[in-house]
């Protein structure tokens, strides 16, 4: 297996250019990539397109942000396609204020709109509207340039372990971008990953970022 290149966070974060669809895996923080969205923030890169389950938490007063938030107060969204913005009130004033673009999608929905994306589908039959007008939605797949997932371990050729729920949206996402970076905790030789506990094959990982 060929070595995947090992990437600094601020290398990582200048793959991602102006316009760019950015997936971010994640739910509330769990299995997000901090390192790399730190260094995103510093890149201060604008005008992107958010995918991910949600926008973070962040409670201004207490000083907490977590996920996707440090970018979403940077305002470097022009559109935020995620499953519920509840635990960030940033992104609602953003959103009635017209100063983002938020799209709302059923957790479920969004998951396989990112799977339909990673299995070159041009999208799936949804009954979400089962009795109303909307019966059976076709719901676009949704695909990225960049990938930001995070993982527990890897191997040098980028083959990828989660830990427990951590994995959530991140194998998905590692389907459906054009680029993957993939940020662990933990960089291991070839062979030393037991292959059945491979979650993400390193055929989808392009890069590798360590987390501080």
């Amino acid at each position: 297996m060929i070595e995947k290149p090992v990437l600094s966070a601020a290398e990582a974060a200048a793959k991602i250019k102006t316009g760019d669809v950015v997936h971010l895996g994640g739910f509330l923080g769990c299995g997000c990539p901090d390192t790399i969205v730190k260094a995103l923030v510093a890149a201060g890169t604008k005008n992107l397109t958010l995918v991910c389950n949600d926008t973070g938490l962040f409670n201004e007063e207490k000083g907490k942000s977590n996920g996707p938030a440090p970018l979403i107060k940077q305002k470097a969204f022009k559109t935020i396609i995620v499953s519920h913005i509840g635990t960030n009130p940033e992104t609602q004033r953003q959103m009635n204020a017209g100063e983002s673009t938020v799209l709302l999608v059923p957790q479920g929905t969004l998951a396989e709109r990112v799977r339909a994306a990673g299995n070159g589908l041009g999208g799936v039959l949804t009954p979400t509207g089962v009795g109303t007008e909307v019966d059976y939605l076709l719901e676009e797949a949704l695909p990225g340039d960049v990938a930001l997932i995070k993982a527990k371990k890897a191997d040098k050729a980028g083959n990828l372990v989660y830990s427990k729920t951590a994995r959530n949206f991140n194998p998905l996402m590692a389907t459906a971008c054009t680029i993957v970076i993939a940020e662990v905790e933990e960089l291991v030789e070839i062979g030393a990953i037991d292959p059945d506990l491979v979650h993400t094959p390193s055929i989808f990982v392009d890069f590798i970022v360590l987390s501080e």
